[in-house]
């Protein structure tokens, strides 16, 4: 991004699985794939600039398919821990709050169970920037970026790519997960309906050795199914959106 802002820098994981551009040319291999956000950001980002991110109440024309933003958007899941089965609500609510000086849309999370009763409730910061990738600014009560050495993750990127690698979150000490596209093209059923052409991402947190989860996100939908594949037995699958 901009200046003393998010400064455009391959800032990508080990996790990147692409080849340089002169080694896949002398191997004769594939065109090299242009440049897309990921490849152009600092990520996490220590210094956000106001600049470089959209009004949350602005056209969402060019919003990102895979983590719609609108306020008023509502999804339902069903949400499997270990016995227990619970009815989990995100919200994307008509709030904003201004998290290291960028203007978030507030994301709020409740979790209900099988005898209406709320378990859990959070709130989560977003904004997207001007190429469309979607930052992760915080969890109430939990981390902010700007605080305690906390910095802005990459939720979604706006082209996301087979071998992509980011960090998520970058809270020390309490949220530093990391993830990595697996793949554009998985398929799964669940209450809402069959979905094709999925994102798959993969999720891992140095906090919980051997805790794997992973992601599939339909394009204009968002999130459609999640499940833990290592490490524990969480199950999330979309029942409504709208």
């Amino acid at each position: 991004m901009n200046g003393s802002g998010v400064r455009r820098v391959l800032a990508a994981l080990s996790l990147l699985l692409v080849l340089p551009a002169g080694l896949a040319a002398c191997a004769g291999g594939p065109p090299t794939v242009a440049p897309t956000g990921v490849d152009e950001l600092t990520i996490p980002t220590p210094m956000p600039d106001p600049s470089d991110f959209v009004d949350p109440d602005a056209d969402e024309s060019a919003a990102n398919p895979w983590f719609p933003l609108e306020p008023g958007r509502v999804w339902t899941y069903r949400r499997h821990e270990l016995q227990d089965t619970y009815v989990e609500r995100v919200t994307v609510t008509d709030r904003t709050r201004v998290v290291d000086g960028v203007t978030t849309r507030v994301v709020s999370d409740e979790l209900v169970d099988t005898a209406q009763r709320v378990v859990s409730s959070h709130e989560r910061y977003y904004a997207r920037d001007n190429l469309g990738n979607v930052w992760f600014f915080g969890i109430a009560g939990d981390w902010e970026a700007g605080v305690a050495g906390a910095e802005a993750g990459l939720a979604m990127p706006a082209h996301p790519r087979l071998g992509d690698g980011f960090v998520v979150d970058a809270g020390p000490g309490t949220a530093e997960d990391r993830a990595e596209v697996l793949a554009l093209d998985a398929k799964r059923d669940v209450p809402a309906g069959s979905f094709d052409d999925l994102l798959e991402v993969e999720q891992t947190t140095p906090h919980q050795t051997g805790l794997v989860r992973r992601a599939y996100y339909a394009a204009g939908v968002g999130l459609v199914f999640q499940e833990t594949v290592a490490g524990g037995t969480e199950l999330v699958e979309l029942v409504a959106s709208g």
